[in-house]
């Protein structure tokens, strides 16, 4: 698709009206569970031009990766394809046989995943692993070895026998990605499935990233399709976006026309949740989960969660209708185009101004290593209670160190730290139970912190019975009231974490660790699995936490948009130490680092402003 031409049509399937000027087209896609199950998604239509990015966004469960890998001709366990065509290059991946299917994948479809350090195979060097495509694929490359030094120039690694002899562990975050991004264009595939492949990197290293698959996918004319909960991410890389709610597009056009002016009520309070790094903000998250598949109610799916719905948008399904260059599933959207339903405007937020008299945590000459390499080196840092301190910097400047120090978990440390004016001892297991109590631990990634063989109510009091003694009907109260404070409920208790979305899972981390009321909170990057809308939730709900509990906070992030409106004071980390510190406002509005200014310059911005359009 491209900018400025308006959408493909997207009603029927056939082959007429069918441009050669397309190098992906997706009719009409439907995949059940089970066969004859309920749907999963369903009506799935969009196109992409050679040298294009579709972005494809909405909210965790919406159906995005459901969708990203049919376009492999692939499906979860338990899913299946039930109707509609996948052309590439005029053929239809959908009724290839087995075989076929797997020569194309790799040779024509390649595919990025979220996490390149699960991704790559940890006992193998990473030239034996870019080698590895084009032995499976023979004759995609004349010269195999020349084809490895010229992609990995290409993603902007090192062409070297050092680097190709490298493990994995042996590079950063930003290379592991790289590397990811070598294989999938090492065949020049016409299509590449970009799978949130910027997650959990910093800002400068995802600039360089997005910068990277940008011209990749110009230079090789291929059609990607860009799978992200970040918008912001989503404006500045993509020619069209589709937006996903309830396993079916409900609306889709060109960039350019969506992010100043979306037209449909989702798309709305969407961009409404959107942090901006310009000024603090209230972040507005949409109110309600979406449905399941298979507990769709009649009608419009979004209607119980709509701030515009009417009576009839929960009796019918709304068609989809062409308005400004655009396809969208809303009976009200010509009235939102001509600006008769309007949301409020976004409220600045109101920071409380610091208890500063009250004790929190205090560091002095903080260093710390790992065997013989320096992570930290003479950090000072106090945290007032009933404060919240940000703390940024790129991959590997000691961000996650620092907390794993303070939190217990990291012993190799010297200097001098005290919480409410008492000494903390190096490691957890030199520390007393009222103080493993106080300092709770968010971690960031939600897939991996949470004990798979026990339910959501066991995982969140656990920590209850082993710092309280709570008995078991207090427990289950405490329990209850917690995960509503997370927006989840007593509905959740039962579950096991395979059950639950990547959002879901990082509500219960954040339950567990606010069930025992700590005086502490310490949250390394734990909205980066999250969608906008719960992310802006969960911020929100921390801000309201923080208040009301008298709670001091550490909140590691690489998201520099959020933490004017979540903390009070910024830290800068570069290579383990403090480059700048002070007020968030002061810091990120007048930094006084070279290093903090590149770090805002690189920080995505939505395409329009605020309050522009319909929004």
């Amino acid at each position: 698709m491209s900018a400025g031409r308006g959408p493909v049509p997207v009603t029927g399937n056939g082959a007429a009206g069918r441009s050669r000027e397309f190098r992906l087209e997706v009719r009409g896609l439907e995949i059940r569970s089970g066969g004859r199950g309920p749907t999963v998604v369903s009506g799935i239509c969009f196109a992409v031009r050679p040298g294009e990015v579709l972005g494809l966004v909405g909210e965790s469960g919406s159906g995005k990766t459901t969708v990203a890998l049919a376009l492999l001709g692939h499906t979860r366990r338990g899913l299946s394809v039930s109707g509609g065509e996948i052309r590439l290059d005029g053929v239809d991946l959908l009724r290839l046989a087995p075989r076929e299917l797997r020569l194309m994948r790799g040779a024509k479809v390649g595919y990025v995943p979220q996490d390149p350090a699960a991704a790559l195979n940890p006992a193998l060097r990473i030239g034996y692993q870019l080698q590895e495509s084009l032995r499976v694929h023979p004759g995609v490359a004349g010269d195999p070895q020349a084809r490895i030094l010229e992609v990995m120039r290409e993603a902007y690694l090192d062409a070297t026998p050092d680097m190709l002899h490298r493990y994995p562990h042996q590079l950063s975050g930003g290379q592991q990605q790289r590397v990811g991004l070598a294989m999938a264009f090492v065949c020049r595939p016409s299509l590449i499935v970009l799978d949130e492949p910027t997650t959990g990197l910093d800002v400068s290293t995802q600039r360089h990233i997005l910068d990277t698959m940008r011209s990749l996918c110009r230079s090789y004319g291929v059609a990607a399709v860009y799978v992200s909960h970040d918008l912001a991410v989503v404006s500045e890389l993509v020619a069209e976006v589709a937006v996903m709610y309830a396993g079916r597009i409900v609306e889709i056009g060109a960039a350019t026309a969506l992010f100043p002016k979306p037209l449909h009520p989702y798309t709305r309070g969407l961009l409404a949740a959107v942090p901006t790094p310009d000024r603090a903000e209230v972040l507005a998250g949409i109110d309600g989960q979406q449905p399941r598949p298979g507990q769709r109610a009649p009608g419009c799916a979004f209607a119980p969660r709509c701030e515009l719905a009417l009576g009839l948008c929960r009796d019918r399904e709304p068609e989809q209708v062409l308005l400004a260059g655009r396809a969208v599933r809303c009976v009200r959207a010509a009235e939102v185009a001509a600006g008769k339903a309007r949301r409020p405007l976004l409220a600045t937020a109101a920071r409380a101004a610091p208890a500063a008299a009250v004790a929190g945590l205090s560091l002095r000459g903080l260093s710390a290593w790992y065997g013989s390499a320096v992570a930290l080196s003479g950090i000072d840092l106090d945290v007032p209670g009933q404060a919240c301190v940000a703390v940024v910097g790129e991959s590997g400047s000691g961000k996650t160190t620092l907390a794993r120090c303070i939190t217990g978990l990291h012993q190799d440390w010297a200097g001098d730290m005290t919480l409410q004016g008492a000494r903390l001892a190096p490691g957890a297991r030199r520390r007393p139970k009222q103080v493993l109590k106080q300092i709770q631990y968010v971690f960031q990634n939600p897939y991996t912190s949470l004990n798979p063989r026990k339910t959501v109510g066991q995982i969140v009091a656990e920590p209850l019975q082993r710092f309280l003694g709570l008995d078991r009907g207090e427990q289950i109260e405490r329990v209850v009231g917690v995960l509503d404070d997370v927006a989840l409920g007593g509905g959740f208790l039962s579950r096991y974490p395979d059950q639950l979305s990547g959002g879901e899972r990082q509500r219960v981390a954040i339950a567990r660790a606010l069930a025992v009321e700590p005086d502490l909170l310490v949250c390394d990057e734990v909205t980066s699995a999250l969608d906008v809308s719960v992310q802006a939730v969960i911020v929100e709900l921390l801000r309201t936490i923080q208040a009301e509990r008298h709670l001091a906070m550490i909140f590691i992030t690489h998201n520099l948009a959020l933490v004017r409106g979540v903390a009070q004071f910024a830290v800068v980390l570069r290579q383990g130490e403090i480059v700048e510190a002070g007020p968030a406002e002061q810091v990120l509005a007048r930094p006084s680092s070279r290093y903090t200014a590149r770090l805002m310059a690189d920080v995505p911005r939505l395409l329009a402003p605020r309050g522009g359009g319909a929004s």
